[in-house]
């Protein structure tokens, strides 16, 4: 996380994503009902306890007209075999659908106004692996999205 946080700085200009926002996105829901949060924390727990700890690498930078990202191989399939179980569990409970494109495993590094038109030198991440999935609540600020963890789950239970 540290060479990633000073990778941020070093090359990016915008509005960096603090530190505790960084995360690989498996499903953005939107705006739900509370009542869905704990079927939704349930499809997570389950999606995430079937899943082995994929493998990620940093293999370029892609920008948005909002963000700036740093788009990832998946280079076990492993990722793509989580997104896929936890999108077939949310569909099932009609809070998700899926989008026509195929999911790309990125982490959001900045937000803008205007896109930048980047080219930044790659962080030297190596392979990275997941610990958790997580059930993220997001609130829309003037500063930015903040982001709070409302729970949690091991990746292979």
């Amino acid at each position: 996380m540290e060479s990633l946080v000073a990778w941020q700085l070093r090359e990016l200009g915008g509005r960096a994503v603090p530190p505790g926002n960084l995360h690989v996105t498996l499903a953005f829901l939107g705006s739900r009902p509370g009542s869905d949060l704990e079927p939704v924390a349930v499809a997570v727990r389950e999606a995430a306890g079937r899943a082995k700890r994929p493998e990620l690498e940093v293999r370029g930078y892609r920008e948005t007209r909002s963000v700036g990202m740093l788009v990832c191989d998946d280079r076990d399939g492993r990722a793509a075999a989580l997104a896929d179980d936890l999108f077939g569990r949310l569909e099932a409970l009609g809070v998700y659908e899926r989008e026509g494109r195929p999911w790309l495993p990125h982490v959001t590094v900045t937000r803008f106004r205007r896109p930048l038109r980047l080219d930044p030198e790659l962080p030297a991440l190596g392979r990275f692996s997941p610990s958790d999935a997580a059930v993220y609540l997001s609130r829309l600020h003037p500063s930015g999205a903040q982001y709070e963890v409302l729970e949690s789950f091991a990746l292979g239970g």
